[in-house]
């Protein structure tokens, strides 16, 4: 298997708490800064299709930006399309963290879901 993907924003304390599982469970990775290193509109696409998930799960809903933006109520209304562009401008409307593997895609930090990468 090929190393995992760990996208986060440092500052972030369930980031911190993610990343610190890792660590714990001795699972190597490669670190990848939201903000600096924002995902792009292909990568956010082959992540939701591979995911499995409604793309509503990658949205960061309760970051500031997806709150004075009025996201709640325009998404609904956005094709899938016109999300991806939409996520891809910042890394901050991305739900964090994120960790990629060649078979998972995991959006934010559940540590019972988080045991499948063990």
């Amino acid at each position: 298997m090929k190393q995992l993907l760990f996208i986060e924003y440092p500052k972030c304390s369930t980031c911190q708490k993610a990343k610190q599982w890792l660590d714990d469970h001795c699972i190597a990775y490669e670190d990848r800064h939201i903000v600096e290193n924002r995902p792009k509109r292909d990568e956010l696409a082959a992540w939701f299709f591979q995911s499995g998930l409604p793309l509503k799960k990658f949205f960061n809903t309760s970051g500031l930006l997806y709150k004075s933006m009025g996201l709640k109520d325009k998404l609904p209304s956005m094709t899938e399309d016109e999300q991806l562009d939409l996520l891809s401008t910042n890394g901050m409307l991305v739900k964090r963290p994120l960790v990629v593997s060649n078979s998972r895609i995991l959006v934010g930090f559940k540590p019972k879901e988080w045991e499948s990468l063990i």
